[in-house]
């Protein structure tokens, strides 16, 4: 808890707020222009004494209940509750998450992205969706039941899946899936669905449960990856990640880097389609 910054915080946030936002008469005998301590007090269901003791870090951690009430009588945005909570030591609620369905506009991003691989993922890495060229690049996975399509499932389980990447960028990436995937665990507040994965995963892979047991902490985001296909043989591409605000599902996208000759192998991808990969797996 940051006593002196969210003291900070809800003091300026109080004189910030006009009376009449929040269905209060101004009068002419108002001093500053905002709320009063009392009139705050009032709106969030707490005594005037305490909003004064919080305002000069003088009171204990506030409840996570007690700070709804605070942004709700503040009209505080999403962005500025969520800082009112950390300030308070508090991880923020959660928002509204998109599960497996697949948001508008991430959906429209992905289907005009059609000269680079691309792929669609949730933040603990479920596979929604994938262009064509991603395709040809990493097989279809249609034909996988819902469960295993999850990208750090299969890179620990499968074979196949690690043998498209360098051996000796098999720990870098073993450390990278295991990191992002903690840090989606943390901010969903661990719940069933990052549970059973982190659970299987346990299970199945004694190389999860070791760079699982570092608590190693990182959300993915660039990196320079290589990628080895039976047609274009190892092919170099920039990875680079876009989010959605909630942070619940992630566009992942394979740029070729300039002067890396990648574009000519994107060339040779676009005629051979996902079957190449599926019969060499089979």
């Amino acid at each position: 808890m940051d006593r002196e910054r969210l003291a900070d915080f809800l003091r300026r946030s109080r004189e910030r707020l006009r009376p009449r936002e929040v269905g209060l008469a101004e009068g002419p005998r108002r001093r500053t222009p905002g709320l009063r301590r009392e009139e705050l007090a009032q709106l969030a269901g707490v005594s005037a004494d305490y909003v004064m003791r919080l305002e000069q870090a003088r009171s204990s951690q506030p409840s996570t209940q007690l700070l709804s009430a605070l942004a709700q009588a503040l009209r505080l945005t999403g962005d500025e509750r969520d800082h009112l909570y950390l300030l308070a030591g508090h991880r923020p609620p959660e928002g509204a998450r998109a599960g497996h369905d697949v948001r508008p506009a991430m959906r429209y991003l992905l289907d005009r992205l059609g000269d680079t691989p691309a792929q669609l993922l949730t933040d603990i890495g479920d596979l929604l969706a994938q262009n064509a060229l991603a395709e040809a690049l990493f097989g279809c996975v249609c034909t996988i039941e819902e469960p295993d399509r999850n990208i750090v499932w299969r890179w620990f389980t499968d074979p196949f899946v690690r043998e498209a990447y360098p051996v000796e960028e098999h720990e870098r990436l073993d450390r990278v899936h295991v990191a992002d995937l903690r840090a989606a665990a943390t901010r969903r507040g661990y719940d069933r669905s990052a549970s059973v994965l982190i659970d299987r995963l346990s299970t199945a892979s004694p190389e999860f449960t070791e760079h699982w047991q570092r608590h190693e902490v990182a959300v993915r985001r660039d990196s320079r990856v290589r990628v080895r296909h039976p047609s274009v043989g190892l092919v170099e591409f920039d990875y680079e990640v876009v989010q959605t605000r909630a942070a619940d599902q992630c566009l992942r996208l394979f740029t070729p880097p300039p002067g890396s000759g990648t574009d000519a192998a994107l060339e040779v991808l676009r005629g051979v389609g996902p079957e190449v990969v599926h019969r060499r797996h089979r």
